[in-house]
């Protein structure tokens, strides 16, 4: 057939290498039987990919095929739905866990996209695999339509329970502010404050990120100078931070608590980049891990629903709460990752390694922190509008004892089902890519919690 291809990448990632990876995606589909159409470049922009997708166009192609190489939005594969009838597929790969940065991100991409073409009614085939392995049956597949994304749906409303209903009575009336508007193509991130506040009866207010940016710039040396101080007890490596952007960082955090204080907020929903580094000139992460810590959930990118997932999971656990993306899955050794830049609780530390203050892997600006999770039982949840109505998305799984598998904030686990099931059953329910993540299994208490809001259960 005629195969079209859209090459996906972002140039914040490390494009060396993802051009590397290109390449062998190139190989493996020019060894095929079909004709390989379109860009052979990585399409960066917006205008790149849509002159892409007009190219395609033209050619008249079968099928098309997004090359997920880095982490991008969900934009261009929403365009691409849109713009073909034909078969629409995706290939993300994966990378080593090299315990340096995450050098491509591509499954957060997938995860994204599998989200937004479910809510837009498209159906498609996905592959996630290395092209420098083995890799030609797996494609043959993909390009066969044997790897169709399922359908997985919540099941029903589970019964309530008095311990469910007494931690619905604990979030009813909490507030959520949302600072900033999600980035474009982040449709994991909508939500709607009626809605939310119909199940859960939490209050969602739409700030300014320049709210945020002129309360932290009231910030006095004595304020900031004190929270350094606490910081420096929990971390490392402070002083060979660029101190002015450290300073700068610092006092997002106190521009928060003035916020909170005003605004009688419990949780935060943030648009942390690209802003808070290119207008403000200071990470937003290390803040958040603070917050986190304190229990003042601080969900990334806006996202109103993990803040309010967070904040279930938090009353649930009685713990910090870390709000998480899966970053890869490995069938192989039959474990996935969960990764953040560097903002999960500081209590969330393995005992055997130091916390390190750090710097954002892509934006190269401080503060963020660095370690290992901790070994032990987690419970990872999501209130999910992947059905275009809200339902809570459960399971669990032992975070193992392992290396550091990237920078920042990170741990490698164990599902309890096989990883490549669990897999199937994220891709298929279009489950979006962040999730809520506390120490112990809290499964029981959550099923009566979604019966006391009334909320579908899906388990994966």
């Amino acid at each position: 057939m005629r195969l079209g291809i859209l090459p996906l990448g972002r140039p914040t990632f490390d494009v060396p290498y993802a051009k590397s990876k290109l390449a062998m995606m190139l190989t493996a589909l020019d060894a095929t039987d079909h004709d390989i159409l379109g860009p052979r470049e990585l399409l960066f922009d917006e205008v790149a990919t849509l002159a892409g997708i007009e190219q395609l166009k033209a050619e008249n192609v079968d099928q098309v095929l997004l090359l997920q190489v880095t982490f991008t939005d969900a934009s261009m594969a929403v365009a691409a739905a849109k713009e073909f009838q034909q078969p629409l597929s995706v290939w993300a790969i994966s990378e080593p866990r090299s315990g340096d940065r995450l050098r491509l991100n591509a499954f957060c991409g997938l995860n994204l996209a599998s989200h937004a073409l479910r809510r837009n009614g498209r159906q498609f085939s996905w592959l996630y695999a290395d092209p420098e392995v083995e890799i030609a049956k797996d494609l043959a597949a993909l390009l066969n339509g044997e790897r169709c994304a399922g359908t997985l749906r919540a099941g029903p409303v589970p019964d309530a329970t008095d311990a469910g209903r007494r931690i619905a009575d604990m979030v009813r009336g909490q507030r959520i502010g949302r600072v900033g508007e999600r980035p474009i193509g982040f449709h994991t991130c909508d939500y709607s404050s009626q809605a939310i506040e119909k199940f859960s009866g939490v209050r969602v207010d739409a700030l300014e990120l320049d709210d945020l940016f002129a309360s932290a710039k009231t910030a006095t040396n004595e304020q900031t100078l004190a929270l350094r101080g606490s910081v420096e007890k929990g971390v490392d490596g402070l002083s060979e931070l660029d101190q002015e952007q450290l300073d700068r960082s610092l006092r997002l955090k106190i521009g928060l608590d003035n916020l909170r204080n005003e605004g009688g907020y419990d949780a935060f929903a943030i648009r942390c980049w690209p802003e808070t580094f290119t207008e403000y000139g200071g990470a937003i992460c290390g803040p958040a891990g603070i917050l986190n810590e304190a229990k003042v959930p601080c969900a990334c990118e806006a996202d109103v629903y993990g803040a309010l997932t967070q904040l279930i999971l938090m009353e649930v656990s009685g713990t910090p709460v870390f709000l998480t993306d899966l970053v890869d899955m490995d069938a192989e050794d039959d474990t996935g990752v969960v990764w953040h830049c560097g903002q999960a609780p500081l209590s969330m530390c393995n005992a055997k390694v130091a916390p390190q203050a750090t710097v954002h892997t892509n934006r190269r600006q401080p503060l963020l922190y660095e370690f290992t999770l901790k070994p032990g039982v987690v419970t990872l949840m999501r209130i999910s509008q992947a059905d275009e109505s809200p339902h809570m998305v459960l399971t669990a799984a032992r975070m193992l004892d392992r290396p550091m598998a990237h920078t920042g904030t990170s741990g490698v686990l164990r599902f309890f089902d096989p990883v490549d099931d669990t897999l199937e059953r994220i891709i298929s329910s279009g489950l979006e890519h962040h999730m809520a993540l506390a120490y112990g299994d809290h499964r029981v208490t959550l099923r009566g919690v979604a019966g006391a809001m009334n909320l579908p259960i899906l388990e994966i």
